[in-house]
């Protein structure tokens, strides 16, 4: 491998000029720096960027836990967070913890040992001793989408219960008053507060509350088509599906072909989330967005404020999401 020695030995500039050169830390004269810049090049010359993390005590990178890198929503909201750190000097390295603790665990640990500047964290919200051992060894870490009582740390959350207002409460305006809901897993704050919007919005329009309505998916388009047959199939069907996010709302697009239905002539459908996709189903899908590109860059800047200075406060940002309409819910 080359070294920083053998480029300044045949440059026949000193090791100094040659750092000084790689790191722009003293001024060199236009001649020289040309000079060690070919030899560099001739070479293929490469620093060692593990010697340079233990002297300065950083890695500038930073790890970015998700709970299903395969949904569109985390995969959006992870290109927005490397370009964000990409901008700030810093490389991303991501994790998929496929809604596991264990594997949650696993990958602190993991990221933990190749001595990561930072942590984003959308959780499982089920390792708080392992985030608070994190704490002790001041490794920053910052939560997304999902918050965890009793921990203090920096957190970027949407306004969950409010989409599910907002949602609920256009279908009742078109004129729906029997509304499935079919919701995410039932232990992440997103799915809980969403269905708690719902609720709200049937209490204030007088409309009773039906447990039979209620389905619990997992955010994955197979189990919004799955809890859809099941909705449609009832006795009394509801006239108008809230999916509790965008991807599921596709698989109720897929049971409602299935059944031979129409969208939005035989059932309405309302999503969550407004990932790229949602303007090309068919049709469009009416759904509440959320800032991703904010909440990208909240989080990442968050994240490296607290890298930099360790003794700020923490900070909680409350992000407000928007009724997006399309085409699912004929109005």
């Amino acid at each position: 491998m080359v070294t920083i020695s053998d480029v300044a030995e045949k440059a026949k500039v000193s090791r100094a000029t040659v750092s000084h050169v790689i790191n722009n830390t003293r001024y060199v004269s236009d001649e020289t720096r040309h000079k060690v810049e070919k030899v560099i090049s001739e070479l293929g010359y490469r620093p060692n960027v593990l010697a340079r993390s233990l002297r300065s005590g950083q890695t500038h990178t930073l790890g970015l836990i998700v709970p299903d890198s395969s949904n569109t929503f985390f995969a959006e909201i992870s290109r927005e967070i490397e370009i964000s750190a990409f901008e700030a000097g810093y490389s991303v390295i991501l994790c998929n913890s496929n809604e596991d603790p264990q594997r949650e665990k696993l990958y602190i640990d993991v990221l933990t040992e190749k001595q990561v500047d930072g942590i984003i964290l959308v959780s499982t919200c089920g390792q708080i001793n392992t985030l608070r051992g994190l704490k002790k060894l001041q490794i920053p870490v910052a939560l997304l989408d999902r918050d965890i009582k009793n921990l203090s740390l920096d957190t970027v959350l949407v306004d969950n219960k409010n989409g599910g207002l907002l949602a609920t409460n256009h279908l009742i305006s078109l004129g729906h008053q029997r509304i499935g809901f079919i919701t995410g897993p039932s232990d992440a704050n997103p799915s809980a507060e969403r269905l708690t919007g719902y609720k709200q919005a049937l209490r204030e329009n007088g409309i009773p509350f039906e447990k039979e309505l209620i389905r619990y998916g997992d955010f994955t388009a197979p189990s919004g088509r799955l809890k859809a047959i099941e909705l449609i199939s009832l006795s009394n069907p509801p006239t108008a599906i809230f999916a509790g996010n965008d991807m599921m709302a596709i698989g109720v697009l897929r049971a409602a072909t299935e059944k031979g239905l129409h969208v939005p002539e035989d059932i309405a459908l309302i999503g969550f989330d407004d990932i790229e996709l949602a303007a090309f189903t068919n049709p469009p899908l009416t759904t509440i967005a959320q800032p991703k590109l904010e909440m990208g860059k909240t989080i990442t800047e968050l994240l490296i404020q607290r890298i930099k200075n360790k003794e700020r406060d923490v900070q909680f940002k409350m992000l407000p999401v928007s009724l997006i309409i399309r085409e699912t819910c004929g109005g």
